[in-house]
């Protein structure tokens, strides 16, 4: 928001030129919570270590691979832990909670049914690894709602660069122009606009404050009418 209480959020044409034909979607931030437990997972991570975990520095971890991640923390809070040894304690973390607290966010079935009425293809792509991803979509129940999972593993560059949306499209066999690309964080939009798609942002509070530059527009959920307006 500006000074005088007005959005900044970029203006679009409510229709993408080009008929969106698939949909790849993020996984954290955006179809589950876990942004909100990674919060709450990091911030004990590095109260052990006598800090905190800031907003500034979540904002620069968010999209990126796990251990692309690891090392924004380690330098940024001058740790002296490898990437190792915080990947295994953050795993520790998330186990003692993910069950209990892990649920989907607001209109993920809504446009799960959209897309199924519509016969639209659609998969996950995302900077989780295959295990952890595997994990949260067998407690979530909505793995056999997406044709596949790529994820940053598979990929030689994470987020923001646009690897695997390109992957992503060239499995769903569709032109970048033609895919609809649904992301929570700036990093994840930056992917979807190099990579040529419709890049929607649709963030949560965790992201409010992202510079989606670029982004086809700034939707507040997954239910908003002008996601489903572009189909």
């Amino acid at each position: 928001m500006d000074l005088d209480g007005q959005s900044n959020r970029p203006v679009s044409p409510m229709k993408w030129a080009h008929t969106i034909k698939a949909v790849a979607f993020d996984m954290d931030g955006l179809l589950v919570n876990t942004e909100t437990l990674y919060t709450q997972v990091s911030d004990i991570i590095l109260m052990r270590r006598g800090k905190r975990f800031s907003l500034e520095l979540k904002r620069k971890m968010m999209g990126l691979k796990a251990a692309e991640a690891f090392r924004v923390m380690i330098d940024q809070e001058n740790l002296t832990d490898s990437v190792d040894v915080l990947q295994r304690e953050t795993k520790s973390e998330f186990e003692k909670i993910l069950a209990d607290q892990l649920c989907l966010l607001p209109g993920v079935h809504v446009l799960l049914d959209l897309l199924d009425a519509k016969g639209i293809p659609r998969c996950i792509a995302t900077s989780s690894s295959s295990e952890f991803a595997a994990r949260v979509l067998e407690l979530t129940k909505i793995r056999s709602r997406f044709d596949f999972v790529v994820t940053a593993e598979l990929v030689a560059q994470g987020k923001p660069a646009p690897d695997i949306y390109h992957l992503a499209a060239q499995r769903l066999e569709v032109e970048p122009n033609n895919m609809l690309v649904l992301e929570d964080s700036q990093h994840g939009c930056a992917a979807g606009v190099a990579a040529g798609a419709c890049s929607i942002a649709v963030p949560g509070e965790h992201s409010l404050d992202h510079d989606f530059t670029g982004s086809f527009l700034v939707a507040d959920s997954l239910d908003d009418p002008r996601i489903a307006a572009q189909f």
